[in-house]
């Protein structure tokens, strides 16, 4: 685990500050078009009090890969979910897959209506995955 130290100064003169760095940044699947799914899910979502919770669970992620439940798990093929609990008795998940470059590429969000998530659903990961990949060799 690597850490960066910063100087930041006080009343009483320079601090040194501990800052752990990333262990795979998060960045926005984009399409061919150039739209982010993800990140334009988020801002429709009605409440800020719900992108805060799903911010806060990717920086988890980020910053603590490997993360187990209760926050992420996985569902084959490379691909992972990241859990969020919402206000409502509502449950939102970020699908996931970390790339080559060990970076967390965010594929797919939605709010969860059932207990399984839809063959739809993982069929779009897979096929966001598939692009990704294309694109980055």
């Amino acid at each position: 685990m690597s850490v960066v130290e910063e100087k930041r100064t006080s009343r009483l003169g320079p601090v040194a500050v501990g800052r752990q760095d990333k262990r795979i940044p998060a960045i926005f699947f984009r399409t061919e078009a150039g739209r982010e799914p993800v990140r334009e899910w988020l801002r429709s979502l009605p409440y800020s009090e719900d992108r805060k919770r799903i911010g806060q669970d990717i920086k988890t992620v980020e910053f603590g890969w490997p993360v187990g439940m209760p926050t992420c798990r996985p569902l084959g093929g490379g691909i992972y979910e990241v859990r969020t609990d919402l206000e409502q008795n509502r449950i939102a998940r970020v699908l996931f897959y970390v790339d080559k470059r060990g970076r967390m590429v965010l594929l797919h969000g939605f709010i969860k209506k059932t207990q399984r998530t839809s063959d739809e659903d993982l069929r779009l990961v897979r096929d966001n995955k598939r692009k990704h990949e294309r694109g980055l060799r």
